[in-house]
């Protein structure tokens, strides 16, 4: 006689959330930046609704602040500023997801997301360009000092490896689930939760490395 496989209880607050971009950055004089996007992925096997809070609700316009995503899927959540003023210029202010079970009540995760209203993109871009080009400057001193290796080289970008890391990430989170029987990718293709959930985090680490050269 089979034994029905029970799903594993699941702790409140302990249950990852993975959501994409992590930080908002609006700029006050690029009307097309007033409207972002938050992607929620669901990689579980099981459906969860969601709820977005904000520290300055007053401040922005979320467009389906709560929901549902399916098993496998995820949702787009616009953001919308619409107090754009100098006296908020440099304030952050938070979002926070919150997602459960459909028939829970209790918040299994929770992601915060900061929001940034910047008076320009192009004095935001020239002055993470001078500190760049600052750091480079100290690190290469640095070295020289310490070490005395091979000559620095000024990073332009994310290197290939990287790259190459996030694409084979995409690529594994778009193949299917063990037990999706439906699927005409081959067996041997198919990915457990576990390993889905391993490349949603590694393309996280791999984004923000990116946004950050």
């Amino acid at each position: 006689m089979h034994q029905q496989k029970r799903q594993p209880e699941l702790v409140e607050g302990n249950l990852p959330v993975f959501v994409f971009p992590t930080e908002l950055i609006f700029y006050a004089d690029d009307q097309s930046t007033h409207k972002q996007v938050l992607t929620l992925y669901n990689p579980y096997e099981f459906a969860l609704k969601f709820k977005v809070l904000c520290t300055t609700p007053n401040k922005y316009v979320v467009v389906d602040a709560a929901g549902a995503v399916k098993p496998q899927c995820c949702v787009d959540i616009v953001i919308r500023h619409r107090d754009v003023r100098s006296c908020h210029y440099g304030v952050i202010d938070k979002f926070r997801l919150q997602v459960s079970e459909q028939s829970q009540r209790k918040a299994l995760g929770r992601k915060e997301v900061v929001a940034t209203l910047l008076p320009s993109a192009k004095e935001q871009q020239k002055e993470e360009e001078d500190k760049r080009i600052k750091e480079h400057l100290t690190e290469g001193l640095f070295f020289e000092q310490s070490f005395q290796p091979e000559n620095s080289t000024v990073s332009s970008g994310p290197s290939l490896l990287t790259v190459f890391l996030g694409v084979v990430c995409i690529a594994a989170l778009m193949l299917p689930t063990l037990g999706d029987m439906e699927s005409l990718v081959p067996l041997y293709l198919h990915l457990s939760v576990n390993q889905k959930l391993v490349a949603a985090y590694i393309l996280g680490l791999i984004t923000m490395a990116i946004l950050r050269t």
